[in-house]
C-alpha cells in the first residue's frame, strides 16, 4: 500500500525537476544498465522507465565514450545500490526512512518483512514524476510505502514525518543514498543532527564517506553534476557521527567491489576516488 500527501497540478512532473533533482535521472540510468546484463548484483524493473518517460537519452553523454570519472560513478552506484540493499535487509527494524528517495524503487523491489513500514521524504516534483511513473507500470510496493513531499532543507519535515506515522520511540534504518555531497557543511550537519534527535538507541544511519570536492577533475558530460557538488561533511564524516552519538563502521568501495567480483574503474584523481560507506548504529 502507498500513501502520498497531494502536490500542487501544474507542468509534467519531470519538467518540474530542480538540477539537483535531475541527478537522479543519471542514477537511475545506471540501474537500468545494471539490471540489463547477464548476472545483475540487482534488477529494477523500473528504471528504464523513469529515464524514458523523462525523455533523457539512453545513457550518459549521448551515446558517446563514457569518460574515467563516469566509469568509475557508474559502478560506485552499482556496488552502492547493492550494498545499501544488503544493509537496509539485514538491520532488522521494521521502520524505514528514505531521505531525498529520488527515483528509489525499493519499497517495491526488495522482499521487506511483514509489518515493514517504510517513508520516502522528496521534493514534490520528485515523488509527483515517480508516482506517475510507477502508476503507468502498475507498481505495488511490497512494504506498507508512505510518500512524502517536504524539504529537507526546512524545518517541518520531522514533524511531518511524525503525522505520517513515524514513530521516533522505534529504531529506523535511515538511508541518505547519494545525498550529503549535495548539501554544505552546515546543511549536512543540521540534517544529521535532525536524524539523530528522531533516533532510537539501535537506530541505523547508511551514509556514504565524504569526498573532497574542491578536487574532482574537470570531465565532459559530468560538468553539469559535479558543479551541483556542495561537499557536505567531507572526509570528516565519520569523525563527526562518532561525536555526535554514532558508533560507524567503514566500508570500502574496493571491498565491496571485490566480494562481488566487479573490477572497479581507476580513480583519475585523489577527489574522484570514493572510498566507500559508512553505518552508523545510534547509541
Amino acid at each position: 500500500m502507498t500513501t502520498q500527501e497531494p502536490v500542487t497540478p501544474g507542468l509534467p512532473a519531470a519538467d518540474r525537476l530542480s538540477p539537483v533533482s535531475r541527478t537522479a535521472l543519471a542514477v537511475a540510468w545506471g540501474r537500468a544498465h545494471e539490471s540489463a546484463q547477464p548476472d545483475p548484483l540487482f534488477v529494477d524493473p523500473y528504471a528504464l522507465a523513469f529515464v524514458t518517460a523523462a525523455g533523457q537519452p539512453p545513457r550518459p553523454g549521448n551515446g558517446k565514450p563514457l569518460g574515467p570519472l563516469a566509469r568509475r560513478l557508474l559502478m560506485h552506484g552499482i556496488l552502492r545500490t547493492r550494498h545499501y540493499d544488503d544493509r537496509l535487509l539485514a538491520a532488522d527494524t521494521r521502520q524505514i526512512v528514505v531521505l531525498a528517495a529520488g527515483l528509489d524503487t525499493r519499497a517495491h523491489r526488495l522482499p521487506w518483512p511483514d509489518g515493514t513500514r517504510l517513508y520516502e521524504i522528496d521534493l514534490p516534483p520528485v515523488l509527483a514524476f515517480k508516482e506517475q511513473v510507477l502508476t503507468a507500470h502498475g507498481a505495488r510496493p511490497q512494504c506498507e510505502r508512505t510518500a512524502l513531499p517536504a524539504d529537507l532543507t526546512g524545518p517541518d519535515w520531522p514533524e511531518r514525518l511524525r503525522a505520517a506515522g513515524f514513530d521516533p520511540e522505534q529504531p529506523t534504518a535511515w538511508l541518505a543514498e547519494g545525498l550529503l555531497v549535495y548539501l554544505d557543511a552546515d546543511q549536512a550537519a543540521q540534517l544529521l543532527t535532525t536524524v539523530g534527535g528522531l533516533s532510537a538507541t539501535g537506530s541505523r544511519l547508511l551514509v556514504e564517506q565524504g569526498r573532497d570536492v574542491s578536487r574532482t577533475p574537470v570531465e565532459e558530460g559530468l560538468t553539469e553534476m559535479t558543479a551541483l557538488w556542495r561537499g557536505g561533511l567531507g572526509p570528516g564524516t565519520a569523525d563527526w557521527l562518532d561525536a555526535h552519538g554514532w558508533t560507524t563502521r567503514f566500508t570500502s568501495l574496493e571491498d565491496i567491489a571485490a566480494t562481488h567480483g566487479r573490477t572497479l574503474p581507476p580513480a583519475t584523481g585523489t577527489g574522484t576516488a570514493t572510498n566507500g560507506f559508512l553505518e552508523a548504529v545510534r547509541t
